[in-house]
């Protein structure tokens, strides 16, 4: 491998913050930051639906208001861009953590998002997503920690 370029890094860090806009607005249910993070055509497949991201944005808002709160995290994320290009490849783990309303249970997804990223102007998107299941687990008899958590924010 290759010392990256600061071209090659200026993308990558763009990527990255492409990734970071969908987790949050997912996790926050903003429609309008989840949808900055793919162009409007882009196609994604999440298994239960496959098509249109911003359709799919849509649904994960009418869908994820069930929960108490989720929160999405993505780690060891990999991603090729050729020195001066207009796409990109990339792969991240992603764990995501979605609490009951009731608060009794937290189910907890193990999975990668496999992506390809496009540059318009100085702009970085998601064009296509595939996100590939690895496991589930449902965590019941959830129960606060010890501690006197209504004083933090």
């Amino acid at each position: 491998m290759q010392t990256p370029t600061p071209n090659q890094l200026a993308a990558r860090e763009a990527i990255r913050e492409v990734a970071n806009r969908y987790a949050y607005g997912v996790d926050r249910l903003d429609a309008d930051c989840m949808r900055s993070a793919y162009w409007p055509e882009a196609i994604d497949n999440h298994g239960v639906f496959v098509g249109n991201a911003w359709e799919f944005v849509d649904r994960v808002m009418s869908s994820h208001d069930r929960w108490a709160w989720t929160m999405h995290t993505t780690s060891n994320h990999r991603i090729e861009v050729a020195d001066g290009a207009d796409n990109a490849t990339g792969e991240m783990f992603n764990v995501s953590y979605l609490m009951t309303a009731d608060r009794s249970e937290i189910h907890v997804w193990y999975g990668r998002y496999v992506d390809r990223y496009e540059r318009r102007g100085d702009e970085w998107r998601i064009i296509h997503r595939t996100c590939v299941h690895e496991g589930t687990e449902v965590r019941t008899g959830v129960t606060p920690m010890p501690i006197d958590t209504h004083l933090f924010a």
